[in-house]
Order: structure tokens, then C-alpha cells, then sequence
């Protein structure tokens, strides 16, 4: 892995756990995950390969992602306070977040010492056609699991009711 990969890995990972304190929601909250997502994207899905088996993986993959990003935006809890949202991730969030980001940096890493091999049997097996496949299918993953978290916690946002302070009247006066 490159030091941009890596950096980009962690990244991603560290935006859940700066939500594991509660924090303002505000467009900072949308905006950061949705450019570092971005950035990826446009760094690494030159092309989407729809030979042979391949739009499946990336299907499955895009799949996953979704379950991923929608039940970590179920799982964070958005609340009102003083006119303003509140959101913080929930252990539950924080684990499906870790588990879609550490997939991808995990299978990475075991291509790269010694997996490789594996994954070319399985390619053939499956008829996956070419090493653009599992990157379009891992890119389009994290990109969905993002845009899908990002999208169910701004929906929720707008169910959330924010209450107003109520002031206080002092009758002594």
C-alpha cells in the first residue's frame, strides 16, 4: 500500500471515531467523508470492467456497502439539544464502520503479501476478468457505504424535531 492509500485508510476510519463524541451535526459532518470519498474515486476508478463475471462482484461488493452505510446511519443517534442536532455514533455504527473500512484495507494488504495467488484461482473460477474488477468493486464499495451513511443520517436529520431553549420567565420581579 502507498502512503496515500494509507492515509486515505485511515482517514476513513478515523471519521467514525471523531462521532463517538458527541459533535454539532453540521455540513462538516456530510462534507469530509463525502470528499475523501471523492478523492478516492477520482484517484483510483479509472474504469468499471463489465466482462465476464465481473459487474457481479462489483454488485455483490456495492451491496454490502449499502447494508453497511445505511445500518451504521440506523445505528448513529441524532438528537436535539438548544435548537441545534447532536449526532454520535453508536458502538454498533463505529463496528460496521471499522468492519466495511478494514475489510478493503485488510484484503489489500493480504493481496500484496501472498494472497494474490488465491485471489487469481478465484478470479478464474468466477470469471473475473481482471484486477480493475475487484478495484472498481472495492472503490464503488466504500464510495456506497459512505454516500449511504452520509444520506440515511441527513434523512434522519430532517425527522429529528429540533427544540428551542423555552425562556424562563422570573416572576420575583
Amino acid at each position: 500500500m502507498t502512503t496515500t492509500e494509507w492515509i486515505t485508510d485511515i482517514a476513513l476510519l478515523l471519521i467514525v471515531f471523531r462521532q463517538l463524541r458527541e459533535g454539532r451535526l453540521d455540513l462538516k459532518t456530510f462534507l469530509i467523508p463525502l470528499g475523501i470519498v471523492a478523492f478516492v474515486a477520482n484517484s483510483y476508478l479509472d474504469t468499471i470492467p463489465t466482462a465476464g463475471n465481473d459487474l457481479v462482484l462489483i454488485g455483490l461488493l456495492v451491496a454490502v456497502g449499502a447494508a453497511l452505510g445505511i445500518a451504521g446511519g440506523i445505528y448513529t443517534r441524532i438528537r436535539s439539544l438548544d435548537g441545534h442536532l447532536l449526532i454520535k455514533a453508536g458502538a454498533v455504527s463505529a463496528v460496521l464502520w471499522v468492519v466495511g473500512m478494514g475489510a478493503r484495507m485488510g484484503f489489500q494488504l493480504w493481496v500484496q503479501h501472498g494472497g494474490a495467488a488465491a485471489v487469481g484461482r478465484f478470479s478464474v473460477t468466477h470469471q473475473i476478468t481482471t484486477e480493475k474488477a475487484w478495484v472498481a468493486a472495492f472503490v464503488l464499495m466504500a464510495l456506497t457505504e459512505v454516500v449511504t451513511r452520509v444520506a440515511t443520517i441527513f434523512i434522519r436529520s430532517r425527522t429529528t424535531a429540533v427544540t428551542r431553549p423555552v425562556a424562563v420567565l422570573d416572576r420575583t420581579a
